[in-house]
């Protein structure tokens, strides 16, 4: 019994010695953890943030009609540049015919007191003529007669104004040619021949004629989170992207940040607007779909690393690098950041260009990992 147990005990020891050399043989055995570096180097770094939009006119006219009507003629179409005063297109009135009937009545009470002030004028002249009247009474007869003359031709106009939309003598100035009140591009002409068209007045804004607008005065106009408008301030530049203009970056300003924001799909969004700098070798479109980078903050030509290089304190919490000492060896060296576009980061003080940094992740070696 005693020599079985110690015959166990040796083979455990065995065991365990055979198990201890192995082991350290494997470690042994094992390659060497080889770290990659990375040298500092220049570049230019830019933060800012992104907002959506679409490229619009600085302003936008809309031109109404001032009388209901008929389109008769139209004369432009969108991409015309008119100028101020251009004919656009004419109406054909369709006649109120109650006004139509009050006008005809003027007419007839017009020409009726024209008619009884003219009787009154002979009789006057007759008395003046036999000295029964001073002069004085026959220039007031005459006066009479004049001012009833007068309200009947304007009679006669109001009732072609109500008719026709015009009447002789008003030229350019008849209701029925609507004209352009500015200069610019016509963008769109939203009506065609025998659309039927509203007034503008005080209890309707009327229907749209044209819109027209100033093309080298154009702006960006699109929105932003509620957590990047704080970042955010009045004339900081912008970089303008169309969706439908390739390998082109229009230049901008923000000139404008709503103060108030509104809720869009449970996030509030503000407005904001950017106007672009002239561009005499591109035509933007109005209504084009765009994208803004707002330039939070820009360094040209300062020494930079990946932000994957930089280390935190545990404790402190301040940013920290790995210098090459030697083959492999490495100590750490306290760096002060700048500003970061999320690949890297701007370095102030702590390191110089040629420094080699350590990189985090351990490189395996080819031929390990092909066994793996």
């Amino acid at each position: 019994m005693k020599k079985s147990t110690t015959i166990i005990i040796l083979l455990i020891i065995v065991l365990a010695f055979g198990g201890s050399m192995f082991y350290l043989y494997s470690k042994n055995a094992e390659d060497p953890v080889v770290y990659q570096t990375e040298e500092p180097s220049k570049q230019t770094i830019i933060k800012k943030t992104m907002a959506t939009g679409s490229i619009l006119p600085l302003e936008e006219v809309l031109i109404k009609p001032n009388i209901s009507g008929v389109i008769e003629k139209i004369f432009v179409e969108g991409g015309d540049y008119v100028k101020s005063g251009d004919l656009l297109c004419t109406i054909k009135v369709v006649p109120n015919l109650s006004s139509l009937n009050d006008a005809r009545n003027n007419i007839n009470e017009a020409k009726i007191n024209l008619d009884d002030q003219l009787r009154n004028l002979d009789r006057q002249k007759g008395l003046f003529t036999k000295g029964v009247i001073s002069k004085v009474d026959l220039e007031r007869a005459q006066l009479s007669y004049d001012q009833s003359k007068q309200s009947y031709a304007a009679a006669n106009k109001r009732y072609d104004i109500v008719k026709t939309g015009t009447t002789s003598g008003f030229g350019n100035a008849a209701n029925t040619q609507i004209r352009a009140t500015v200069s610019g591009m016509v963008l769109e002409v939203p009506v065609e021949v025998g659309n039927q068209v509203i007034e503008s007045n005080n209890f309707n804004e009327g229907t749209t004629i044209a819109a027209i607008a100033d093309v080298d005065k154009m702006i960006f106009e699109g929105k932003v989170d509620e957590s990047e408008v704080g970042k955010i301030k009045e004339n900081l530049p912008l970089e303008i992207t169309v969706g439908a203009i390739e390998d082109k970056v229009f230049d901008a300003v923000l000139d404008y940040i709503a103060p108030k924001g509104n809720e869009e799909n449970g996030a509030i969004q503000f407005e904001i607007k950017g106007t672009l700098k002239k561009q005499d070798s591109v035509f933007i479109r109005a209504g084009l779909s765009a994208n803004a980078s707002i330039i939070l903050a820009r360094a040209d030509s300062v020494l930079a690393v990946k932000e994957a290089l930089v280390q935190f304190d545990v404790k402190t919490k301040k940013p920290f690098v790995e210098i090459a000492t030697g083959d492999q060896e490495f100590e750490r060296r306290d760096i002060e950041l700048g500003i970061s576009d999320g690949i890297h980061v701007q370095i102030n003080s702590g390191i110089k260009e040629g420094d080699k940094i350590k990189v985090w992740n351990e490189v395996v070696p080819d031929e390990l990992a092909e066994n793996e």
